[in-house]
């Protein structure tokens, strides 16, 4: 599998592999190994509300133990490290993804896509996938960011949030 079908893949069904928002935590542990708790919640304790456990580029929101959201992020023109339950092959993968090329991708995958309004402003557009309501937003890259086509816009995150 390559970065672009899992997210393709993401964004078509709001889940990666087996993750899923509704899942206990320590089921997401029992898979990934144990994730590194935001530090609000090791300074406040496991059940501190809206804050990601991380593995590498991929972080879990937890609300009362389970998991409420699932974000994928990627800088651009930097290596991207992902579990290897949710990318095999465990190693570094090229973050750079074009918003052309994720919704050329979507669109081959018959994945369909809306503007979201909210969160596109200035120097930052974003979609909405349907039915699984994942959430895409890319920006320009910043001037730290050693990313090429400066002037387009690269994914920053794909993620998947319950209410």
């Amino acid at each position: 599998m390559t970065l672009m079908n899992l997210l393709v893949d993401f964004a078509s069904t709001g889940r990666i592999g087996p993750l899923h928002c509704g899942m206990p935590l320590s089921g997401a542990e029992a898979l990934l190994g144990p994730g590194r708790p935001h530090p609000v919640i090791r300074m406040k304790g496991p059940d501190f509300d809206g804050y990601p456990y991380s593995w590498d580029g991929l972080d879990l929101v937890v609300t009362q133990r389970r998991v409420s959201g699932i974000w994928v992020r990627l800088r651009p023109g930097a290596p991207v490290r992902l579990p290897p339950l949710v990318l095999a092959n465990a190693g570094e993968y090229e973050a750079t993804v074009l918003r052309e090329d994720l919704i050329a991708a979507l669109d081959a995958a018959r994945c369909r896509h809306e503007a979201n309004p909210v969160l596109t402003f200035d120097e930052q557009s974003s979609i909405l996938t349907r039915p699984a309501d994942v959430c895409a937003v890319f920006a320009l890259p910043g001037s730290d960011e050693p990313a090429p086509h400066r002037d387009r816009f690269h994914l920053s995150v794909l993620h998947k949030h319950t209410v």
